[in-house]
């Protein structure tokens, strides 16, 4: 067996993953290797939106903003601790800018000013953007700067299982497919910076290539936060890819059809005026993700009447090529009017208003094969981002394993729903706090190597076996991801997940008793950890269902009668933990921690940080 040791281990190389490395190598940690399956893959650098959010601290104009403010818009929504939601704030301007000498190309005025505008959940445009790619963007700079430095990034590297030594973190295994061996990396300190769950659901809109490795933090026990509480939307399912933004606000025909395509119609039509129907689409653009408050008089109405088509076995598409039937730009709302004369987008088609306000959300989907000026563009709700995922503290270290730091998309930073590009202020806010922490804390050795390495044999033994079995790992990742889109996605019902539940915790029973056969390794490790993923997820589910939440955020609850259950809002006070241990899956509601509030004395701040003492508070 392949061992080495570092101090710290980075797992992971999106936005988040590869500014930890840097801010590591930058606050003195050489003892350094990143891991990761390729500098290609991920969540971060493919994808995006029509202009994807990079949502920050307000840098230009007269309107006022502070850390303490955008802090009360991150913790206005619920399930959200208030230092961490100040801790974001805090570091957001700091992480932008860094971004921006990086190379990152943000958008200025004359004066420097960083403009903005209003994305979904946002009261203050905070929101920026450099194109349909921002996070490429992001991780091209990254890359970049790295590649300057001394830092060792290895790829073709699947972390397979995460190791814990005396009740903290001890590095990982690592499926390392140019040797098609296992091989160990123990470590003083693990910055697990691995994304989404992006292969839990059928229907989803994270690219293909990326599946998230939360199910190996879930299977050591590692602290949760807030699962029930991801995010859905509509997205385009020929390539994945968010319409929201502009692909609503030029209001193209929503179109319906049998599965071979005859039978078209405009189904919206069947439910609203015209003057409703436009100004609903219009507002999904920024109001894009599902949101159970914006139904049944809201713009996610749109989501549900989408599901319903795809649910009767029927095919949803934008058409941009017309009108919608009886469109009249002269009648529609004032905001939709108003917006599109200022952007000198008030006649033509849809794809002629396209062409004028973001041309390059069209030359997106022409890259990818798929020219939305000659055909329609199928869509569907789709399970489009982790609002939560692991617990960490202040630090961005793990509530409950020492020498854990996750951070980006898997930590459960957000709560209920979040100003759309907030994850990405998130992920380098975790960064530059993990980095500072570990340069700080934990340079010196405290592992025991011996039993670290003890553990790993352990895990290669157990890894082994699930690589040399009988399953077929193909047919469970999609009976997995299919159960879960049915019974785990926008809308929710108490039979139908416990019965996912269930049949999931009998699944992950027999992978872990049979293994898999005929399948390659990448896909059997990943296909595993899903499953206990998914396990844990379904159990969220349905113990906030049982302890009488309700509808909120992106899901809709059910009762027998095929009700929206309404919510309680009293359980926005309380963050939902959740931990799994051994072959079952607890939980606790924890109250809200207040936004911290003090007057911020200079002399004795920087008394605190001449000695050390901030990295005591956690």
């Amino acid at each position: 067996m392949k061992t080495r040791h570092v101090n710290t281990l980075v797992i992971g190389t999106g936005a988040a993953g590869l500014c930890a490395a840097l801010r590591l190598h930058r606050e003195g940690v050489r003892d350094l290797l990143v891991v990761t399956e390729g500098l290609s893959m991920g969540t971060s650098i493919n994808t995006g939106s029509d202009k994807q959010t990079y949502y920050k601290l307000n840098l230009c104009g007269a309107e006022p903003d502070s850390p303490v403010a955008l802090a009360g818009t991150y913790a206005v929504n619920g399930a959200v601790h208030g230092d961490i939601a100040l801790v974001e704030s805090a570091l957001s301007a700091r992480g932008f800018l860094h971004l921006c000498d990086l190379g990152v190309p943000f958008p200025h005025d004359a004066l420097g000013q960083y403009t903005g505008y209003k994305t979904d959940h946002d009261p203050a445009r905070r929101a920026t953007s450099c194109g349909p790619y921002t996070s490429k963007e992001m991780c091209l700079a990254l890359i970049r700067a790295l590649k300057e430095t001394s830092v060792k990034i290895e790829e073709k590297r699947l972390a397979a299982s995460l190791l814990e030594v005396d009740g903290r973190a001890a590095g990982a295994v690592l499926w390392n497919s140019d040797e098609k061996a296992f091989e160990t990396v123990t470590a003083e300190n693990t910055v697990f910076a691995v994304g989404g769950p992006g292969g839990l659901y059928a229907a989803s809109v994270y690219p293909p290539c990326h599946t998230g490795a939360i199910g190996l933090a879930m299977r050591t026990g590692a602290k949760c936060r807030n699962l029930p509480e991801s995010q859905f939307g509509l997205a385009s399912t020929k390539f994945r890819w968010n319409v929201s933004g502009t692909y609503m606000q030029v209001l193209p025909r929503f179109i319906s059809t049998a599965v071979d395509g005859s039978d078209e119609k405009e189904f919206l039509r069947e439910h609203f005026d015209d003057a409703e129907l436009n100004l609903r689409v219009f507002l999904k653009g920024y109001q894009w993700p599902y949101d159970v408050r914006k139904t049944p008089d809201g713009s996610s109405v749109i989501d549900e009447l989408v599901f319903a088509e795809n649910s009767r076995g029927r095919r949803v598409f934008l058409d941009f090529r017309s009108n919608p039937t009886g469109l009249d730009l002269g009648r529609i709302s004032e905001e939709a009017r108003t917006y599109l004369e200022r952007s000198g987008a008030c006649g033509g088609t849809p794809i002629e208003r396209l062409r004028k306000m973001n041309p390059g959300a069209i030359e997106l989907y022409a890259a990818h094969g798929i020219d939305i000026a000659k055909e329609m563009l199928e869509i569907a709700v789709c399970a489009q981002h982790n609002n939560v995922g692991l617990a960490g503290n202040i630090w961005y270290e793990s509530e409950n394993i020492p020498h854990f730091f996750p951070i980006g998309e898997v930590n459960g930073s957000h709560g209920v729903t979040r100003p759309g590009g907030s994850a990405l202020n998130a992920g380098q806010a975790g960064a530059f706090r993990a980095a500072e922490y570990i340069a700080r804390r934990y340079q010196e050795e405290t592992l025991d190597r011996a039993k670290a390495e003890q553990a790993a044999e352990r895990e290669i033994v157990r890894l082994e076996k699930l690589v040399s079995g009988t399953r077929d790992a193909r047919e469970d990742l999609r009976i997995l991801r299919e159960r879960m889109s049915r019974c785990a996605g926008f809308q929710r019902r108490k039979p139908e997940v416990a019965q996912a539940l269930a049949d999931a915790e009998e699944q992950l029973r027999k992978i872990e008793e049979q293994g898999f056969a005929n399948s390659s390794p990448v896909l059997a490790l990943t296909t595993a950890q899903l499953a206990c993923s998914s396990c844990v997820y379904l159990s969220a589910i349905l113990f906030q269902i049982e302890s009488g939440v309700g509808s909120r955020g992106s899901a809709a609850v059910f009762d027998e009668k095929g009700e929206k259950i309404p919510e309680d809002e009293k359980f926005r006070r309380f963050v939902l933990t959740s931990c799994r241990e051994g072959n079952r899956t607890t939980h606790a509601f924890e109250p809200c921690r207040e936004i911290p509030r003090n007057d911020g004395w200079f002399e004795t701040v920087w008394a605190d940080f001449r000695e050390g003492r901030i990295f005591t508070e956690k």
